[in-house]
């Protein structure tokens, strides 16, 4: 079944991330930019009307534009990440979505906590720890990523591919944007 996606796109953070991503993420291969996921699985595109997109972006709404960067390598099982910080602002979007859609939790209820994260990659456990390594090796060089928050996209894969599907502007924020 096709699926749809809240994320927000980190373009600032492809310099850093992109390479490793083509290695260790399969995403890539899919469209799929640097993000960090606020919502999946969504609905099928094919369920989403103007109402669902305009009640997404009222609960979206209660969250204003933000910076944050990405300084943190961490880890689960099978995947290296990039930590977001401050993660409230990504937790409160996914929270919001889910009391406007509570028949989509994250990640299908599989975990009991929200962890914003920018995957880098997934799949392998020693292929994550390879890539943890060296992306902490590049932030040690580099200092963190700083981005902004403005807006999120809802992406689609009915064809196989991701694709953009609508873009919710966040409220700005002073000095955000």
């Amino acid at each position: 079944m096709a699926i749809s996606a809240f994320i927000v796109p980190v373009p600032s953070a492809e310099p850093l991330v992109g390479d490793l991503r083509r290695r260790f993420d399969a995403t890539t291969q899919l469209g799929v930019p640097a993000h960090i996921t606020v919502l999946v699985p969504f609905m099928d595109a094919r369920q989403i009307t103007p109402a669902v997109l305009e009640r997404a972006q009222h609960a979206l709404s209660r969250v204003a534009a933000f910076s944050f960067s990405l300084g943190t390598v961490a880890r689960f099982p099978t995947t290296a990440y990039v930590a977001p910080e401050p993660s409230e602002p990504f937790v409160r979007m996914t929270q919001a979505l889910v009391k406007a859609f509570p028949d989509f939790p994250p990640y299908g209820g599989a975990h009991e906590e929200v962890i914003p994260h920018l995957t880098v990659a997934d799949g392998d456990a020693s292929e994550a720890a390879a890539a943890a390594a060296e992306l902490q090796g590049r932030l040690d060089a580099s200092g963190a990523v700083k981005a902004d928050c403005t807006s999120v996209v809802l992406i689609e894969n009915s064809t196989g591919r991701w694709e953009k599907l609508h873009v919710f502007h966040l409220a700005r924020a002073a000095g955000v944007g």
